[in-house]
C-alpha cells in the first residue's frame, strides 16, 4: 500500500492534514509528482516535509521554475517562483540550504517502479503533467472529445499505468479515449492486467476541480483510491495576503477550488 501526493503548491496546511491522514491510515510509502513549490505561503516548510516523508519525487514546472526560470507561466506564477526562489535562497541555514537546493536538482522528469497490485505484476510510471511530455503538457479531461489523437498518443508511450498531476484536475484516462471523474468511478478505479490508464491524483494544495478539498489517492492492491480532505484553507489564504510579491488570487481560489 502506498500514498501518491501532486501540486503541493507551498501550502502547508494542506500539505500537513494530507500527511496526516496518510499516517493514520499506516501507509509509510509516499511518492510526489512534483509541484513542491509555487503559488503558496511556505515553500521552505513544504520542501522539508517532502524531503522528510517521501519517498521519491520527480519534477514538476514550478519546481522547474524555481530552479531555472518560469516558463509560459502567468504573471501572479511567475511572481510566485521568484518570490519562491528568493525565501529559498535568504534561507540562513547552510546545511538545510544545501539541503533543499540538492534536493530540487537531482529530481528526475519521470520515475518508473516495480510493483505488485494485488495479484498483478506491473510497472507504474510517475510523471508531473504528460507521459510524453513530463514537465510541462496539459491532459485536460475534455482532450478525450476535442483531441482524441492527443489521448491516443499519450497512451502510445504509456506501458501500463502512469500517474500525473499538474492540471489539479482528479480522475482516469482511458485509452478508448474517455475520462471518468472520481465520483463517476465511485472513488475507487481498479487495476487491470488489460486496461491501459493515466490517472490524475488531483492536487494537495490547489484543487481546481470546483472542490477545495486536498486531493491525493492511495493504492491498495488493485485499487486506487481518490481521497478528499478538508483542511485549514483559510490560514494558507491569510498567509499569501501577507505577502505582496504573491497575488491574492491564489489565496482566492483556495476557498472555491478554482
Amino acid at each position: 500500500m502506498f500514498a501518491i501526493i501532486s501540486d503541493i503548491h507551498s501550502n502547508l496546511e494542506a500539505l500537513t492534514a494530507v500527511l496526516d491522514d496518510i499516517k493514520s491510515r499506516g501507509i509509510k510509502t509516499i511518492y510526489c509528482l512534483g509541484d513542491v513549490v509555487g503559488y503558496g505561503p511556505n515553500p521552505k516548510e513544504c520542501l522539508d516535509l517532502v524531503i522528510e516523508k517521501t519517498k521519491a519525487s520527480v519534477l514538476g514546472n514550478h519546481d522547474y521554475a524555481v530552479l531555472y526560470e518560469p516558463t509560459n507561466f502567468n504573471l501572479g506564477a511567475e511572481y510566485a517562483a521568484h518570490w519562491s526562489r528568493q525565501v529559498l535562497e535568504e534561507e540562513p541555514d547552510a546545511e538545510l540550504n544545501k539541503r533543499r537546493w540538492k534536493y530540487l536538482g537531482d529530481q528526475l522528469m519521470r520515475k518508473t517502479i516495480n510493483v505488485k497490485l494485488g495479484d498483478i505484476k506491473t510497472k507504474i510510471d510517475l510523471v508531473h503533467a504528460s507521459p510524453r511530455r513530463p514537465i510541462n503538457e496539459y491532459v485536460f479531461p475534455d482532450d478525450v472529445y476535442n483531441m482524441p489523437g492527443k489521448i491516443r498518443s499519450l497512451f502510445e508511450t504509456t506501458s501500463h499505468i502512469c500517474f500525473i498531476g499538474h492540471t489539479h484536475l482528479p480522475g482516469v484516462f482511458l485509452e478508448d479515449p474517455d475520462f471518468y471523474t472520481p465520483e463517476e468511478l465511485g472513488e475507487v478505479y481498479p487495476i487491470v492486467p488489460d486496461e491501459k490508464a493515466i490517472i490524475n491524483v488531483g492536487s494537495v494544495g490547489q484543487p481546481r476541480d470546483r472542490d477545495p478539498r486536498a486531493s491525493y489517492v492511495v493504492v491498495e492492491g488493485n485499487e486506487v483510491h481518490f481521497i478528499r480532505l478538508e483542511y485549514d484553507f483559510e490560514t494558507t489564504v491569510k498567509k499569501i495576503y501577507e505577502i505582496e510579491l504573491l497575488d491574492n488570487f491564489e489565496g482566492d481560489r483556495l476557498g472555491e477550488g478554482k
